[in-house]
């Protein structure tokens, strides 16, 4: 087996240009039953979607080729195919459902029901609900912690957060936090939960260790979406009452800069590098853009009529024009899982292919890249020394093909 050194990072990612598309944001607009597909690179609607009616939550999938949206009138969940920018499927769910997170591993999506009170866990497979969580107050945001293990629900009229153990399916805990949790979002380690608390001003920070509140940030009035930034140095957060964004320094817990943005800001997604911040503002139906160096706003997108976009909507990497073929995916296997400093691909079903290998972090960053050709039969080690401990996804992409597979670094 060859051991590939990340020199090849710079010709590799060039390379990997002939695969991937532009990194999009999909805003849902309740006010007309669409979604609003933004290329994030030129800040311009390249495409508009009709789904179901209000939609209202997002989320994107890991490898970025599913948009999941919520529509609150229908009790639905429309499925969008990134590739094509249709929609794909429709999962019936609860009554409003309101808040949306897909797993990283892409096998389960899970729907908080508000009208009902109830989590729908929904297995993607086969489109079914595999499993009901019961409230005494009405579920909103949805998070699910980075490797999967563990789901975070903001219960808007018990002033809690929900903690599900996703392996049992069953609640571990519940955090007291402020009053009225709606937006919710974590680090990208899993070490920290934050949590936009609507109706007493503040965000409540998780120690997800020991479950418990660590610290109380005051924002400022009426804070609903929120979204971490790539490193976890910052938070942003929306404030609808005040037309702005608060930035939170994580390292000290305070507010470092409040933006002003458009009117009725609701929903927000920082880019997978970290340079950008996007914003949905619901009664000018724009999208703020806020370029996080400057902690300016940039640019001002105009999509549909009332847009929400409540969760994670930028898609990370968006593959298009691919075939199909025959290469067997599931003869592509990664080993040891979890690994050291070393991890090896191997691929039976490879005949001399050249193959675009990306590893990519929780939040769509592509760490590490390389080109390889795969031998019948033969496996080609990775060198995975540099990279932090936690869970990464491997991305395999050639000329015929793509395929996926998680693992974990210890």
């Amino acid at each position: 087996m060859n051991k590939i050194l990340p020199v090849l990072f710079t010709l590799s990612l060039m390379l990997a240009s002939q695969f991937c598309g532009a990194q999009t944001a999909y805003i849902p607009n309740e006010g007309d039953n669409t979604v609003s597909v933004i290329n994030v690179a030129t800040n311009t609607v390249i495409d508009t979607i009709a789904v179901g009616r209000n939609p209202y939550a997002v989320s994107v999938s890991a490898d970025g080729s599913k948009v999941y949206v919520t529509n609150l009138r229908d009790g639905t969940v429309s499925v969008i195919n990134t590739a094509t920018n249709t929609v794909s499927a429709t999962i019936f769910v609860g009554v409003n459902p309101f808040g949306i997170s897909v797993s990283p591993d892409g096998n389960k999506l899970y729907v908080s029901n508000g009208d009902v009170n109830t989590v729908s866990v929904i297995n993607i497979a086969t489109d079914t609900v595999s499993a009901t969580f019961r409230y005494n107050g009405m579920p909103e945001g949805v998070f699910v912690s980075p490797d999967g293990s563990r789901v975070y629900v903001a219960i808007e009229g018990d002033y809690s957060v929900s903690v599900i153990n996703t392996e049992a399916d069953t609640v571990s805990a519940t955090i007291t936090v402020g009053f009225s949790p709606i937006g919710i979002s974590g680090s990208p380690d899993g070490s920290k939960v934050y949590v936009a608390n609507d109706g007493d001003t503040t965000v409540s920070v998780i120690n997800t260790a020991t479950n418990t509140v660590s610290s109380t940030i005051f924002v400022g009035a009426y804070p609903l979406g929120i979204s971490v930034s790539p490193d976890g140095s910052k938070v942003y957060v929306t404030k609808s009452d005040t037309n702005t964004v608060s930035v939170i320094n994580t390292a000290a817990d305070i507010v470092s800069a409040i933006i002003t943005v458009g009117h009725g800001p609701f929903g927000i997604s920082v880019s997978p590098d970290g340079t950008k911040v996007y914003v949905v503002n619901e009664i000018d139906s724009t999208v703020s853009v806020i370029n996080t160096a400057t902690n300016s706003v940039t640019d001002t997108i105009k999509v549909g009529n009332g847009p929400r976009a409540f969760g994670n909507f930028i898609s990370t990497h968006k593959a298009v024009g691919i075939p199909t073929y025959s290469i067997d995916a599931a003869s592509i296997s990664l080993y040891p899982n979890p690994a050291g400093n070393q991890l090896t691909i191997h691929a039976s079903s490879f005949h001399n292919e050249a193959v675009m290998v990306s590893v990519v972090n929780v939040m769509g960053q592509e760490a590490l890249s390389y080109s390889l050709s795969f031998g019948e039969g033969r496996g080609e080690a990775l060198d995975i020394s540099g990279l932090a401990a936690g869970m990464y996804f491997v991305e395999m992409k050639w000329e015929g093909g793509s395929v996926v597979r998680r693992f974990v670094k210890e």
